[in-house]
């Protein structure tokens, strides 16, 4: 695969946080969230349990500046809240598509901040997407809400792989075109 550079990532104002891109010192609360079983099942990606160094590992690719995913953290401190609520990352798929995935930390559920991350980066769309993909697992119908606020549409299901669970897992896919402009 051929490696380019990508353009910085911009921070991302919403309502109660910023969208921030990761930096180091986000390594300690990213383990603690991602490494709660809860979290991690509902990712393709996270292991649980956490293996020592995955935080840094993750962090490490998300600062390479030939990385094809952009991740942002959901940052609170503005609102007296943690540095890092979560993640929100736009995956490049190809030319103007991505897919977007997202999680929070269990302290912060049933709050609005996934919906709230996924609405703004959608809104910004910093890299000028015409469309963006979503998948979530059939048992985490909550990640399913928050696609369907931010307007997407259903496509169909599928399956996928979770390492956390070391299985296969049934989803549904969701579509979203939007306009390269934001």
């Amino acid at each position: 695969m051929e490696h380019t550079t990508v353009a910085a990532q911009p921070v991302i104002p919403s309502a109660r946080f910023d969208l921030r891109p990761l930096k180091r010192s986000d390594a300690g609360l990213w383990a603690l969230y991602a490494g709660d079983a809860r979290v991690a099942s509902g990712t393709t990606s996270v292991p649980h349990p956490l293996p020592p160094g995955a935080a840094e590992a993750y962090i490490d690719r998300a600062l390479d500046p030939a990385r094809s995913e952009d991740i942002w953290a959901l940052d609170g401190s503005r609102a007296g809240l943690s540095e890092l609520l979560g993640v929100v990352a736009l995956e490049r798929i190809d030319a103007g598509k991505a897919e977007i995935t997202y999680w929070v930390g269990p302290a912060f559920w049933n709050a609005g901040y996934a919906s709230e991350a996924v609405e703004a980066v959608l809104a910004a769309n910093p890299l000028g997407l015409d469309t963006v993909y979503a998948s979530v697992f059939q048992a985490t119908p909550q990640s399913a809400r928050v696609l369907m606020h931010a307007g997407f549409e259903y496509i169909g299901d599928a399956e996928a792989f979770c390492v956390a669970q070391n299985r296969m897992m049934p989803t549904w896919t969701y579509l979203k075109r939007l306009s390269p402009a934001g």
